[in-house]
């Protein structure tokens, strides 16, 4: 099957938000450094994969594949006998998936809201997600959805943050950049943020509620090279392109803004060996089945 943009879903209003910052400056920023997101992003790709350890002839449901290199590796291991549908909201990053895949890999695409989007019934083996499910107003009507994709005894294997405290390739920057510019404006729990899955007991919850079972959480610690082999300056680039401190900074004055990113340049640059960045993460690798 040729790689294709199709089918067009409409998302709920509760996501409204997300889908509008996907679709605008999140999904830019992301096109812009995919390759040294990818880059930087492989640990978690490598840790993810090992765990949904996907069948040749498979079929797969990648919610929020993005830019699609989850994807992509998907595809190879399911192979040529199997099927790869990735779902985002972003039609950028969307467009960027279709333009790597390869023409004649499994794969096909769709733009939508996995919280309210119509997915076949028992069309999937395994649902996998990079990433891309911290962002739902209401993750246990979103994973109950997704559910019905899912065949009898299929799997769901899933990569997420941890808390923020844990993650100073995110924290540290925008702790330097709060020196200079305001700080965001204070999330309610568990509201919809790349941290919001960073509680094990409140990911355990979510994905009980929603009927999964067998679950499992493994946290996984590694450092990340945020400058993908580019040194400090494309790491912070990076910081600010994915990490909170770009949303601190956006919209800010010229000053506020230079600021702010020589501080976060100054904070990252005790991480610096040779061209890498190598800052310390952490995420949870989620396994569960469908009854």
């Amino acid at each position: 099957m040729d790689a294709a943009v199709a089918d067009i879903s409409f998302g709920h209003f509760e996501n409204a938000e997300q889908i509008a910052f996907w679709n605008g400056a999140g999904g830019e920023r992301w096109v812009a450094r995919r390759a040294e997101l990818d880059a930087m992003l492989a640990p978690v790709q490598a840790a993810l994969l090992e765990r949904a350890a996907i069948q040749p002839g498979e079929r797969v449901l990648d919610i929020g594949c993005g830019c699609g290199a989850t994807l992509i590796a998907a595809a190879e291991q399911a192979g040529p006998g199997g099927t790869v549908l990735g779902l985002d909201v972003s039609a950028a990053m969307l467009t960027c998936a279709h333009e790597l895949a390869p023409a004649d890999a499994p794969v096909s695409f769709v733009q939508g809201d996995a919280m309210v989007h119509h997915f076949k019934a028992a069309s999937a083996d395994l649902v996998l997600s990079r990433l891309g499910v911290m962002y739902f107003a209401d993750p246990v009507r979103a994973i109950l959805n997704i559910r019905n994709a899912l065949r009898s005894e299929g799997r769901v294997a899933f990569a997420c943050w941890g808390e923020l405290r844990d993650n100073p390739w995110a924290l540290e920057p925008l702790q330097a950049a709060y020196d200079h510019v305001p700080k965001l404006p204070g999330l309610q729990p568990h509201a919809p943020d790349d941290f919001a899955f960073g509680s094990a007991e409140w990911v355990e919850k979510v994905l009980t509620d929603a009927g999964l079972r067998r679950i499992r959480l493994e946290r996984c610690d590694v450092g990340l090279d945020l400058a993908a082999g580019g040194g400090l300056d494309s790491a912070v680039q990076t910081a600010l392109a994915v990490g909170p401190a770009g949303r601190a900074i956006a919209g800010q004055s010229p000053d506020a803004t230079e600021a702010a990113i020589v501080a976060v340049r100054k904070a990252l640059a005790r991480y610096v060996r040779g061209q890498s960045v190598s800052v310390p993460s952490s995420f949870w690798i989620g396994t569960a089945v469908d009854p």
